[in-house]
């Protein structure tokens, strides 16, 4: 294997970091800080970052096929003008949750979009308020999981049979069968318990060899793992401990780009990281990643 190499790219210095995506078209990648309210777009070509404003948290941002982009607003999915910067909303969740807010989201290769939704400020005995939907191009919603924590990383299978999917305070990454017609999951399992140090399970993104990498909250870490064995492959550490997520990008889909956070750390810990809260750049691992998906709605 050739030598691995992490280099800080993006210098937000985002609260939290969160959802990046590769936009093949632009040669960009797309993320979001979630308590800072922003979406970023940022090009390796110039080094520049464009950002948009949200007026509340905002869980992900996911190019749409119809143009622009689709992202989780508080608990509205809406559509996003970026060249207005204005975003419309087209669909709300847990209404009768106000105090929820959207995490995660990605879009299937057919073009629906699963996302998730998670307490905003966990309370003592408000556990598991969260749910996981599916959103159909025509914005059809359908909810498939309730009583989960933190509704997180989510991913495919090449062959579209198994949904790989974190609740991270259950601490492992789950795999359900998947239709890809309807939607539909079942079967849950357990494919990898996090171990002791390795922090919570977070955002998470599939190789083109079907190997499995998970962002490491608290962790400082990024895990490659073996589905079909359950073995951990690689850790690459990181220097920043709240390590979010993850996806590959770059010209060939060779380079992994993770974001981190720099909330929840206290004055010393900040000292200790000034690279919280920036997006890194892992290059040398000797595997690719796969092109994300568009929504269809």
């Amino acid at each position: 294997m050739s030598s691995v190499k992490v280099d800080s790219v993006v210098k937000t210095s985002a609260l939290i970091g969160e959802g990046p995506v590769w936009e093949e078209s632009d040669q960009t990648l797309l993320f979001v800080d979630i308590a800072g309210q922003k979406i970023h777009r940022w090009s390796p070509t110039t080094n520049q970052i464009q950002s948009m404003e949200t007026a509340d948290t905002v869980g992900f941002a996911v190019p749409r096929r119809s143009g622009g982009y689709v992202a989780g607003v508080g608990r509205s999915i809406v559509a996003v003008d970026w060249s207005a910067q204005k975003v419309n909303s087209l669909v709300e969740v847990d209404k009768d949750k106000p105090n929820n807010r959207l995490n995660d989201g990605k879009a299937d290769p057919s073009g629906r979009l699963l996302t998730g939704t998670m307490l905003k400020n966990e309370q003592p005995g408000q556990q598991k308020q969260g749910a996981l939907f599916s959103v159909a191009s025509d914005l059809t919603v359908i909810k498939h999981l309730s009583k989960v924590d933190i509704s997180n990383g989510m991913d495919w299978s090449q062959d579209q049979k198994t949904f790989f999917y974190i609740d991270s305070l259950s601490l492992t990454v789950d795999a359900f069968d998947y239709d890809p017609n309807t939607g539909h999951i079942g079967n849950r399992r357990v494919v990898y318990h996090m171990e002791e140090g390795e922090g919570l399970p977070d955002g998470m993104t599939l190789d083109a060899e079907g190997h499995l990498w998970v962002a490491c909250y608290n962790g400082g870490r990024v895990i490659s793992i073996d589905l079909a064995t359950g073995v951990r492959l690689q850790t690459i550490s990181l220097p920043a401990t709240k390590t979010t997520s993850c996806c590959f990008g770059g010209p060939d889909y060779s380079e992994l780009y993770v974001t981190s956070a720099s909330l929840g750390l206290n004055q010393s810990e900040l000292r200790q990281q000034p690279l919280a809260g920036n997006t890194f750049r892992v290059t040398g691992l000797g595997v690719k990643g796969r092109p994300s998906h568009a929504f269809s709605g």
